[in-house]
């Protein structure tokens, strides 16, 4: 049978999540001809030997060296043989069937990604989408992730929802589209490389959409001490989509949340 999705995972060091991400997956994509493929960045812990042992199925690519998420998925994708494909994280649990995600997604021809509902190890909501970067919001980054009192405190009235971007931890789209924008920048390591593909989805049109209605858990967040790796992914994005007075204007925003979060971290607060 024909693939029709190919979901690829990048890891590094994520032996101990393989288990429970890998039998969601399959229990979950019932009715999908998918396969799964694995990039490996040159993990030290025993991914290879466990994913070999345990997951003979999954095609493996090892990779020598650690390049970060987006080269990582940019080289898994060229052995992608799928029409649409999930770029998913390792340290998640898909927790409901994905064949109606696909069903939507290929619903509209104009829609260029689709994610879904986020929440960590307790079931708890975890923001998955949000604003695209401007002067405000990264003077007072909490405000990327307001989109709207529902995106604010998790609780969802309708069944989709249009957004600027979505969290990489979960992204579905064809194959088409994601050789179209060029796949991920590969200048960005780490951190705000999916507000960027998204940003790349946005220029030619396409619709970034949330499904509140179906959900995985994400079980290693953004945590403060991660701050200066996000604000050189921002420095990245503003460098590739401002000019002009619009980019002397945003840098200093970012100069000045910069400046805040270190007085602040020194200070020992939280």
């Amino acid at each position: 049978m024909e693939i029709e999705l190919s979901v690829i995972i990048v890891n590094y060091n994520g032996v101990k999540y393989f288990k429970k991400c890998l039998d969601s997956l399959y229990q979950n994509l019932a009715g999908i001809p998918f396969e799964i493929i694995i990039l490996d960045n040159n993990s030290n812990d025993n991914s290879l030997d466990y994913i070999k042992t345990n997951f003979p199925l999954v095609k493996l690519i090892e990779s020598k060296t650690n390049d970060g998420f987006g080269k990582g998925n940019n080289k898994a994708v060229k052995q992608a043989k799928g029409k649409y494909l999930l770029l998913i994280n390792n340290d998640t649990i898909v927790l409901d069937p994905l064949l109606p995600v696909l069903d939507y997604l290929k619903s509209d021809e104009k829609i260029g990604v689709v994610g879904i509902n986020m929440v960590n190890g307790d079931r708890n909501y975890i923001p998955a989408a949000g604003n695209f970067p401007s002067v405000s919001n990264l003077f007072q980054m909490k405000k990327l992730l307001e989109i709207s009192d529902e995106f604010k405190k998790g609780s969802f009235s309708k069944s989709y929802y249009e957004v600027d971007w979505l969290g990489g931890s979960f992204l579905m789209l064809s194959n088409s589209v994601y050789h179209r924008i060029g796949g991920f920048d590969e200048d960005y390591f780490m951190y705000v490389e999916d507000v960027d593909f998204c940003k790349k989805i946005s220029d030619i049109r396409y619709k970034r959409v949330f499904l509140p209605n179906y959900s995985y858990i994400h079980f290693v967040g953004f945590t403060k001490t991660k701050n200066p790796m996000l604000i050189k992914g921002y420095e990245i994005y503003i460098s590739k989509h401002y000019s002009g007075i619009n980019k002397l204007v945003i840098t200093l925003a970012l100069k000045i949340n910069k400046f805040v979060k270190k007085l602040k971290s020194s200070l020992g607060e939280k």
